[in-house]
């Protein structure tokens, strides 16, 4: 079988894609990891796209495997398509959800605002709570910290330019929830201009929160993307 690795979105984990790795699990390897400080794993230095690729890379090593499937949730389709930019030749096919592709220094400031961990905990104590314990034994607020310390980075220098995109020849699904209010249509579009080898596709009725989106159609849509034969 086939192998696909999947990779969450900030602040995230991979037990939130814990029930589309059991859909997926009939026909692929599926591979579900936590990047550093997530899920409670170790913190690996600054949080940096960079820092997670090689992460992504290191599992890839140390399993043995060649070439693998990527789905990315939000901040881990970028991750995806970093790779798929810079590793080329150990990705096969990339899909990507909800990822936000386009940053700048306004929007970073803008994405920080929702990453506040006092007003979280006093404003969204349930979120504050499910974060305490996605995270443990690490710290949920230094988490959101280094979150918010990368997406600055992000904003004051993004890792992928508009550029990188022309020369990311594998093929990419790239996907958007219709009610996604973080990620707009426009820069989806703009990316996907870009990409040589590329396709794209909405989900009815879903926001941006994975938890929101319905498993059953996501897998319907990787596994018929991943079956379609390389052009």
């Amino acid at each position: 079988m086939e192998h696909i690795l999947l990779l969450h979105g900030a602040i995230g984990a991979k037990d939130q894609l814990q029930g589309l790795s059991e859909k997926l699990s009939s026909t692929y390897n599926v591979h579900n990891i936590s990047f550093s400080g997530h899920g409670g794993t170790p913190y690996s230095g600054a949080f940096s796209i960079k820092q997670f690729a090689e992460e992504v890379l290191a599992y890839v090593n140390s399993n043995g495997l060649d070439k693998v499937n990527i789905f990315g949730y939000s901040m881990g389709g970028y991750v995806g398509m970093y790779l798929a930019r810079y590793y080329p030749e150990r990705i096969n096919k990339l899909v990507t959800l909800a990822t936000k592709y386009h940053w700048d220094p306004a929007i970073a400031e803008k994405e920080n605002k929702m990453l506040d961990a006092d007003v979280i905990a006093s404003k969204i104590p349930v979120f504050a709570a499910a974060l305490e314990k996605r995270h443990a034994p690490n710290n949920w607020k230094d988490l959101l910290l280094k979150t918010r310390d990368m997406l600055t980075a992000m904003g004051n220098d993004n890792p992928l330019r508009t550029e990188d995109y022309g020369l990311v020849n594998q093929p990419i699904l790239v996907l958007l929830g219709d009610r996604d209010k973080m990620v707009s249509l426009e820069e989806i579009l703009q990316v996907y201009k870009y990409l040589p080898n590329a396709q794209m596709g909405m989900l009815p009725g879903t926001a941006h929160p994975i938890e929101q989106v319905n498993n059953a159609y996501l897998t319907f849509l990787i596994k018929t993307f991943i079956s379609e034969p390389s052009k």
